[in-house]
């Protein structure tokens, strides 16, 4: 005898009686004289593994009880045969459509009971091996996907880092411009000039993709890149190289890799085109307007503003208003004028990211005028 438990269920004791003692010698065996006390049998430890359900039953018949288990979690999956003395069709029909897998009519013939219960015992544990070997799988991916998330979360933000400590006054500015650019996206995801483009998926993209905007730093040299005074010409013509620097080293990374990475593409997008301007004006391309991708556009905005309110080597940081004055002042100029208003819409969230990370950098302004 193995430990696979049966219930079976009938108002009539001979019934019962015969079929335990057919079935006794191979399976643990449960057995209810009612609906009512199979329900509650049923749904008690051990689970059996098959019920062998009466149809034709005082107070509460066969298919009540069964449409009764396929409502409850805990039975809906216990495979259930009828054993009844009808033999109309359209019995069967019924106790089929209700969820039944098989019929076993009266008087019972030990070798037909065996060998039905045998089947559907068989089938049950098949089906409830592939169910532990899938949800083993789908956990098994899962637990994988969000490693594997991990770590490339992990290394863009070690990439951020990296140009960062090229140029250490900048402190949070990644974290900051990451939250910069996801406000500003969420909030232009229903405008009619962005849906198409910004949608949930790409909002995620975004935000991922947006601390490697100034990657390229790592290929400006120290004697610039952290030159307290003004620039010269030419000292700006290699620091406007760094836009360029960076969308070259994501584009050797994506030939290293043999399928598409959309975050890498924003990336790339936003490190090349950042510094670019509205009106034409801003560089590597001179791009103007809509040609400048959409990505780079948020990150313009998102990157002056911090820049302003920041202290650098080169200039101390700015009250929260005075930039929001002049950001709104290059509206259709430096900025996409829908990006301008969204951003004069969303402006206490920015300083409320800005005072977030004042905690861990000394360089926001503390200065802000509310009115």
């Amino acid at each position: 005898m193995n430990d696979t438990t049966i219930l079976i269920v009938d108002d009539e004791p001979i019934i019962l009686a015969t079929m335990s003692q057919i079935l006794s010698p191979f399976y643990q065996v449960r057995a209810a004289n009612s609906g009512h006390l199979a329900l509650k049998i049923a749904s008690m430890k051990p689970i059996p593994m098959l019920i062998l359900l009466d149809i034709t039953m005082p107070d509460m018949d066969g298919y009540s009880v069964l449409s009764k288990l396929k409502e409850a979690p805990l039975t809906q999956n216990i495979p259930v045969i009828f054993v009844t003395a009808l033999e109309h069709i359209e019995n069967e029909s019924q106790g089929l459509a209700l969820g039944a897998v098989d019929f076993i009519t009266k008087p019972i013939i030990p070798e037909i009971l065996l060998a039905r219960v045998k089947t559907h015992i068989t089938l049950k544990q098949a089906q409830d091996f592939l169910h532990n070997k899938n949800a083993y799988l789908e956990a098994e991916v899962t637990r994988r996907m969000e490693e594997n998330q991990a770590i490339q979360n992990i290394s863009i933000r070690a990439l951020a880092h990296l140009a960062e400590t090229r140029d250490p006054e900048t402190g949070e500015h990644i974290l900051r411009t990451q939250a910069y650019v996801q406000i500003l996206a969420m909030h232009l995801q229903h405008h009619p000039r962005f849906s198409n483009t910004i949608t949930d998926h790409y909002i995620g993209l975004l935000t991922k993709s947006a601390p490697l905007h100034d990657i390229g730093k790592v290929g400006i040299p120290d004697h610039i890149l952290l030159k307290p005074g003004k620039l010269t010409n030419d000292e700006w013509v290699i620091m406007k190289t760094h836009a360029e620097i960076g969308a070259h080293a994501i584009e050797q990374a994506e030939k290293d890799i043999d399928k598409p990475v959309e975050f890498l593409s924003l990336a790339k997008q936003i490190a090349h085109w950042h510094h670019e301007k509205w009106d034409g004006s801003g560089y590597p391309d001179n791009l103007a307007g809509d040609d400048i991708p959409i990505s780079a556009r948020l990150m313009a905005l998102a990157d002056v503003f911090d820049a302003l309110i920041s202290k650098r080597i080169y200039k101390s940081q700015m009250p929260f208003d005075k930039a929001r004055d002049i950001i709104i002042a290059e509206h259709s100029r430096h900025f996409d004028p829908d990006v301008t208003d969204a951003f004069q819409t969303c402006f206490s969230k920015f300083v409320d990211v800005a005072l977030e990370h004042q905690a861990q950098s000394e360089e926001i302004s503390p200065l802000y005028n509310h009115s």
